[in-house]
């Protein structure tokens, strides 16, 4: 199946017909919890307007595989072999148009960090992720080294629990993933948007244990007061475009 055929529901075109790479998400997690707006502030460039929901900003926690990376061209040999990524993040709007800005993103993979790192100007960060399925469960722990050698820990597990369904625009279900752009930024301060295409989301309700976070300890962000929303997702196949200075400062 062609992903390009299906553009209906996206926001705006596409770039271009020219994609750089496509990548395989399988069996991810979503958790998303409310967080006041001027808490998250000071962690965002002042060029990026955080987005909300009914007056509300959401941080967010991404669990997934990423189970091959294709360079456009060749569509069936993966670049890397997969592995677990684990990402923080938010959501953002630069001239109107929403997307996701990440705050930190765990992988033990050599290639995201060494290339994608400095490619994309994105928080990459050198962790030991375990991930593993047991039933119809999935099991997670990740742990890197933070500030003055204080791990930087996650661990739980989580289980899908209802039908597939496809959120309804307007929905905070559909508000949370559907999104089809990053933004990122460098020690400069210069903005960076980075193109991305995929099918709708198929959602799942999920049930999560979560056992241990900390993911949260380096922006000091105290969300313990209220639990997260839980979706997971079969995954998809996406498609992703050069990354392009969009504000210099």
């Amino acid at each position: 199946m062609n992903i390009m055929n299906d553009l209906s529901h996206r926001s705006w075109p596409l770039p271009s017909k020219y994609w750089i790479m496509r990548q395989t998400w399988r069996n991810l997690l979503f958790l998303h919890w409310p967080i006041p707006l001027n808490i998250l502030r000071p962690h965002i460039p002042s060029s990026l307007q955080i987005d909300t929901f009914n007056g509300s900003a959401w941080l967010g926690v991404i669990v997934f595989v990423l189970e091959g990376i294709y360079p456009r061209g060749i569509s069936s040999v993966s670049l890397i072999p997969k592995f677990p990524e684990m990402n923080v993040r938010t959501y953002v709007t630069c001239d109107g148009k929403p997307g996701i800005y990440f705050l930190s993103i765990d992988v033990e993979n050599w290639a995201s960090l060494k290339i994608a790192k400095r490619w994309f100007h994105l928080p990459y960060y050198s962790a030991q992720i375990s991930f593993r399925k047991e039933g119809q469960s999935f099991h997670i722990h990740s742990s890197r080294n933070g500030n003055f050698n204080t791990p930087i820990l996650f661990k739980g597990k989580y289980v899908p629990v209802s039908e597939v369904y496809f959120p309804k625009e307007g929905t905070l279900d559909h508000w949370l993933t559907e999104r089809y752009c990053l933004y990122s930024s460098n020690n400069g301060g210069n903005i960076y948007c980075g193109e991305i295409h995929h099918p709708p989301w198929p959602l799942q309700k999920a049930e999560i244990e979560i056992f241990r976070n900390t993911l949260f300890s380096p922006f000091h962000f105290d969300i313990s007061q209220v639990g997260p929303i839980a979706h997971f997702s079969a995954g998809v196949e996406s498609l992703m475009w050069n990354i392009k200075k969009i504000r210099t400062y």
